[in-house]
């Protein structure tokens, strides 16, 4: 497993990445009390923060460290995640293109899934 590198995954909490092969990676985040809504769930914004920043990291890797941004992020909430709860994220790359990646994540608590997110990756020259 890999730490993050970026100041803003390390301001929300810290991420451990991981490949798996080629076209699955892994992330891990912890949720803290500075990812907590007013609910005392973790926020919205938390969650797609890390799934931007594990998918993100896993298309930079499959396009050989090539810088890549996100176009598109599309977040559908299935359950909350709560304080101390550890959180994995299962990236897969669907399909790489010359210019684009797309890739699914599922994000998972003990629980059960808390996130099914998707997006697609601008590869930059």
């Amino acid at each position: 497993m890999e730490e993050t590198k970026s100041d803003f995954a390390n301001h929300i909490g810290g991420m451990l990445t991981k490949k798996i092969d080629d076209n699955n990676y892994e992330f891990y985040a912890e949720v803290k009390d500075i990812n907590l809504n007013t609910g005392k769930i973790a926020h919205g914004g938390f969650i797609c923060s890390i799934a931007d920043t594990g998918m993100g990291n896993a298309a930079h890797q499959r396009v050989g460290d090539k810088r890549c941004v996100t176009i598109s992020l599309d977040v559908k909430f299935i359950s909350a995640a709560k304080k101390g709860q550890k959180l994995v994220g299962k990236v897969k790359i669907q399909k790489k293109t010359k210019t684009l990646v797309f890739i699914s994540c599922e994000i998972n608590n003990s629980e059960g899934v808390v996130a099914n997110v998707s997006g697609v990756w601008k590869i930059l020259s």
